[in-house]
């Protein structure tokens, strides 16, 4: 209404769909969780990069992979995706590791 542009799309993934991913090195995840809950319990091969101090600047080289953000319910991996350009990152977990849990996928700690 007041031409200050759209929101940036924001593609969720859902839990099963980021394992297979995973799984085929399709996927690049990115835990935006702070170091504690990361280290509490986190998806195999994540890297942890907490919103407080979210610099997308710092995203690692996908390599042609997609790099998908997750956090424990998906509202702060939004948030960062907000931050990124189109070009470097457009997708997070549906439901974040909370959805991954339920899921029963694996987890590392």
């Amino acid at each position: 209404m007041f031409g200050f542009g759209k929101s940036k799309a924001i593609r969720d993934i859902a839990p099963g769909v980021l394992h297979d991913m995973v799984l085929d090195k399709r996927a690049v995840v990115v835990d935006v969780r702070e170091p504690g809950e990361y280290a509490a319990g986190h998806i195999p091969g994540a890297i942890n990069l907490p919103l407080s101090r979210f610099d997308p600047s710092q995203l690692p080289d996908a390599k042609g992979r997609t790099i998908v953000l997750n956090c424990a319910g998906g509202v702060r991996s939004a948030k960062a995706l907000k931050m990124c350009p189109d070009e470097v990152a457009d997708a997070h977990l549906q439901g974040g590791m909370g959805a991954w849990n339920r899921a029963g996928l694996p987890i590392e700690r």
